[in-house]
């Protein structure tokens, strides 16, 4: 049989589970390519230590080039179109074709689509705005410090309420709590709903309990750097002295232009294959949408993403050498919840239960702390 090709393109958790996988599964004769516009894979999860100074960002980055040691052929360049239908993706002017393909662009962040957002506020969900925010943070000692969600929807949905306890308990450890009032405005209407009312209420109790206020269904549509003021289109506003974010998502242009979107803005996938409507074309990750029966999407995390991944290299191997049993998506995942003071809570369930999720929150303790920081550590050397 011919040498094949999988294709793969992006290199975040989801990109680099599938690689690693294919390679364990295939023959060295077929070819696993895998395209990223980075030179670096950051763990993303990490960005929140660095943001309170327990991290450095050459503790949690790695150089993709290294999984060419694993037989695998990374490529840096940015992707500038996609045939869904040929399989093939074009590169900095270079055309790359596959026998399959596997899309995990990921999302992109648009601060910029909320006038003064960027100008007024440290986004968490980049390098350069976590340490920005660890910068500001370092030398506050007295104020208010606002957390906000600028839309319902994001990745890492525990993120903006980890970050919230962080900073609470980071005021604390430099002496400066008193001074300090943290809030957080959510365009959502819970925290993180998806997993239950059981687990919302429990991350709300979380907050409130350390002092911290908690301001739901609070969207955002301006921020006025100057003044230090946030608009809201239930016509409240809310004052700041340091202001850090989560932005607005949306799906990279280029998977628009190929026609991959559904009207959500995302890729629609089978909720078990992650197939696409094109043949040997699979979506996984922060790109693709894969509704609930409660009427909300699989939320967009890390550990969706690999376990996506793990099921579409299983089926692709089998499929190109008759090995192996089917494998299918089955909806479950888990998070840690990190509060500060080495402690953190997990949430884990089946995401696809029905007629709702069933998720467990364990309460937080040094035990799931270390296993967030041994998972870090496992993802960091075992995957890179």
């Amino acid at each position: 049989m011919a040498n094949r090709t999988a294709l793969i393109l992006g290199a975040g958790i989801g990109g680099i589970a599938a690689a690693r996988a294919l390679r364990r599964r295939l023959p060295p004769s077929d070819r696993i390519v895998l395209i990223d516009r980075e030179a670096d894979h950051r763990f993303s999860p990490s960005l929140l230590w660095l943001m309170t100074g327990a991290r450095r960002p050459e503790q949690f980055t790695r150089p993709l080039a290294a999984l060419r040691e694993h037989g695998i052929e990374f490529v840096r360049g940015t992707v500038t179109r996609i045939d869904p239908a040929g399989k093939s993706a074009a590169v900095d002017g270079t055309t790359y074709a596959g026998d399959a393909m596997i899309i995990a662009l990921g999302a992109d962040y648009a601060p910029e689509t909320v006038p003064g957002l960027t100008a007024g506020g440290h986004n968490l969900y980049t390098l350069e705005g976590a340490a920005a925010a660890r910068d500001a943070l370092a030398g506050f000692t007295a104020g208010r410090i606002v957390v906000l969600t600028a839309v319902p929807m994001y990745r890492c949905p525990a993120a903006p309420y980890e970050a919230a306890l962080l900073i609470e308990a980071n005021c604390g450890e430099r002496g400066v709590r008193a001074s300090v009032q943290v809030d957080i405005y959510a365009a959502e209407p819970a925290p993180m709903a998806t997993a239950g009312p059981a687990v919302s209420a429990a991350i709300r109790q979380m907050v409130e309990a350390r002092g911290i206020g908690y301001h739901p269904e609070h969207q955002v549509t301006a921020v006025d750097p100057s003044a230090r003021s946030i608009s809201f289109a239930n016509g409240a506003t809310a004052r700041y002295d340091l202001l850090v974010y989560v932005p607005p998502h949306r799906a990279p242009a280029v998977l628009k232009e190929a026609g991959l979107l559904a009207e959500s803005g995302w890729i629609p996938v089978d909720r078990h294959t992650l197939a696409t409507r094109f043949p040997d074309v699979f979506a996984i990750g922060d790109n693709c949408v894969i509704p609930l029966k409660i009427g909300k999407p699989l939320p967009k995390a890390g550990v969706f993403a690999h376990g996506e991944a793990e099921v579409v290299a299983r089926n692709i191997a089998r499929a190109w050498t008759g090995r192996g049993a089917p494998a299918s998506f089955d909806g479950h995942g888990a998070c840690f919840i990190e509060t500060g003071g080495a402690r953190a809570g997990m949430g884990s369930g089946d995401f696809y239960a029905e007629p709702a999720p069933v998720v467990r929150l364990r309460q937080p303790s040094l035990l799931w702390h270390l296993g967030k920081v041994l998972y870090e550590k496992y993802w960091l050397y075992r995957w890179l």
